[in-house]
């Protein structure tokens, strides 16, 4: 019978290729974060210096073809961790770019899917109630990070809060968990094919009550916390502020405050 290891590569040739690989990728890291340089270069000369070069939904695209691309060992969270490290270090060699954490209950979870989410470059801080949080996030560069696990419906006062956007749900992975937190900062929030809007409402009825008033007009939803009040929904899809749908529904005081890609890994393209 034939030997199945006898034409398998020895140890020393896989070592021998890995250093060829890890140079190869080293060149190629290097590169890429010049081309950041440039691009913060060329912003500066068009005027557009001073503008936070934040883009989720371009970021949520790129990771979505990545992952669909043939491979054969790279795992989501491989390609996810490190595209998320090199988009990290790119945003912060294109300006500001920093990080305040509100963990709630579970900030070491907050801060280690903060991490995974933006990567390790951006300055982080770690702060004790979501004002601090949301004050940071309207300096130059900043990024709020705020977890849902918390008697304080701090989503609820983004509906005063009109340019400041919910953009990511973290973590990025459902292999990593449930939802934990919510990203926020004051930009443009984009539809990218498949996303998460985020929908506030004062409404005194029960889940089940919005959920299926909601459902009877077309919108999928999901509640995802609920306080002081208030009641925080996911609805599958995107949806504008002023989507009439989300006018019929139940509650007074109600309002779109923001959307994010749906899990990286939830995708029927996703290997």
């Amino acid at each position: 019978m034939a030997n199945p290891t006898a034409d398998a590569p020895s140890l020393d040739a896989i070592r021998a290729r890995l250093d060829v690989l890890d140079s190869q990728m080293l060149a190629l890291i290097d590169e890429r974060a010049g081309l950041a340089r440039q691009v913060a270069a060329a912003k500066a000369a068009a005027g557009g210096g001073g503008k936070f070069g934040l883009r989720p939904g371009r970021e949520a695209q790129l990771l979505r073809r990545l992952l669909a691309k043939p491979r054969t060992a790279a795992t989501p969270t491989l390609i996810t961790r490190v595209w998320r490290e090199l988009i990290g270090d790119s945003l912060w060699r294109q300006g500001p770019f920093h990080l305040a954490v509100y963990g709630g209950r579970t900030p070491a979870r907050a801060v280690e899917f903060a991490r995974a989410r933006f990567g390790a470059t951006p300055n982080m801080i770690s702060v004790s109630r979501p004002e601090e949080a949301l004050a940071a996030a309207k300096t130059p560069g900043g990024v709020a990070v705020l977890a849902l696990a918390s008697d304080t419906p701090w989503w609820g006062r983004l509906l005063a809060e009109p340019k400041m956007k919910v953009f990511a749900a973290l973590p990025c992975l459902q292999a990593w968990g449930q939802l934990t937190a919510l990203a926020a900062a004051e930009i443009e929030v984009e539809p990218t094919g498949d996303d998460l809007t985020y929908w506030v409402t004062d409404s005194p009825l029960t889940r089940s009550a919005i959920e299926e008033a909601l459902s009877r007009d077309g919108v999928a939803a999901d509640l995802l916390a609920e306080a002081g009040g208030l009641k925080l929904f996911a609805l599958i899809g995107y949806y504008q502020p002023q989507d009439e749908r989300l006018a019929r529904a139940p509650g007074r005081l109600t309002g779109v405050i923001g959307a994010a890609p749906a899990p990286m890994d939830t995708s029927s393209s996703t290997p």
